[in-house]
């Protein structure tokens, strides 16, 4: 199966025909649903309608229901409340396919194979997707190598760095932002993360990226977290989870990248305080506060001068290492944006060409 992250999603989205179906498998919680709302309502003007298969019971919530024209004496199929005007094309996203009952699948083949319901035909350009948790921890139905054909399949399997620049771009609470990436491996709830007797209940709690919006959404407004506060927590992402979160609070230091970028007088002295890894992870922060568009318009000019004196300041420092991990990620295909800000600077340029340069020689 083709793997994906969240921007090929996006051209997949873009690039693949309307007449052409596409399945997504990939893990619970990992944005499937908001990345497809997103695209199609916001980039394409297509309004989503979401149908989550395993919560129906019935092929009326689907095809609408069966009703006797008095005229002809026929049968037919009324309309169900979602269908759309003549001409106006809707993105139909069938979500929980594998958990859906033989007979809604059923529905669904008609659909696939078509784009009709009981007979009715979807405006032109309509488009379906649908969507299914993988992995043995989930009760599935075993879907018809018939209906699995109908479809583009694709494992979506969005990277801890897509979900930074989500987080980001959507101003996730900064202790948050930063503890997914200082400790990656606790977004997708890899590990156990249970207490031994919820465990044996089957019940197991662990962090996934929903989880953890709901938590930044939590301490946003609590400044101070008290004992009372992780225990909320550890209802959202788990116990273990909610302990490395506390414990990293209690570590992380160095600048925000407003304090670096736009008050560097002011803050620069903490530089003296960070090591390397500290580095690392302020550069991210930046890239992703830049890429953003968080820097104001009427302030980035001086948020250039800036970061090309953090950067001389790690020159001076001998801190060439993060100056090539900074190299690096701004010349990454996510950080694109960011790059866009930095090459309006020509001595931001100049300063990491010449570094470059000095590293291949």
């Amino acid at each position: 199966m083709i793997r994906i992250d969240a921007r090929e999603l996006y051209q997949v989205l873009e690039l693949t025909p309307p007449e052409q179906n596409i399945l997504l498998v990939g893990k619970h919680g990992i944005g499937k649903s908001e990345m497809i709302s997103h695209f199609y309502s916001q980039r394409q003007n297509l309004p989503v309608i979401p149908f989550f298969l395993g919560q129906m019971s019935d092929p009326g919530d689907l095809i609408g229901l069966l009703h006797k024209e008095e005229k002809t004496g026929r049968s037919v199929f009324l309309p169900p409340y979602w269908w759309p005007e003549p001409d106006l094309p809707v993105v139909l996203f069938l979500d929980e396919l594998n958990r859906a009952r033989p007979e809604i699948l059923q529905a669904v083949q008609d659909l696939t194979l078509n784009k009709t319901l009981a007979g009715r035909a979807l405006p032109s350009g309509s488009i379906v997707i649908a969507a299914v948790n993988g992995g043995e921890e989930y009760q599935l139905t075993e879907l018809d190598p018939a209906l699995v054909s109908r479809f583009n399949l694709y494992e979506f399997a969005p990277t801890v760095e897509d979900w930074l620049l989500w987080a980001s771009d959507r101003n996730i609470d900064a202790r948050v932002l930063t503890f997914i990436q200082q400790h990656p491996d606790y977004l997708d709830g890899d590990n156990p993360d249970a207490d031994m007797a919820i465990a044996t209940a089957g019940l197991v709690k662990t962090p996934d990226r929903r989880a953890w919006v709901k938590v930044a959404n939590f301490v946003r407004n609590h400044t101070k977290l008290e004992d009372i506060h992780f225990k909320l927590i550890a209802g959202m992402v788990g116990t273990r989870a909610s302990i490395t979160f506390r414990q990293s609070l209690a570590n992380q230091r160095g600048l925000t990248p407003e304090q670096l970028l736009l008050q560097f007088a002011k803050h620069s002295k903490q530089l003296k305080e960070l090591e390397i890894q500290d580095f690392a992870s302020l550069n991210e922060r930046v890239l992703l506060w830049l890429n953003a568009g968080h820097c104001p318009n009427n302030k980035a000019e001086n948020a250039r001068k800036n970061l090309l004196k953090y950067l001389q300041y790690l020159a001076k420092a001998k801190q060439q290492e993060a100056i090539a991990h900074f190299s690096s990620l701004v010349q990454g295909p996510k950080f694109s944006d960011a790059m866009g800000f930095v090459a309006e600077s020509m001595d931001l340029i100049d300063f990491l060409s010449e570094y470059l340069e000095a590293i291949e020689v």
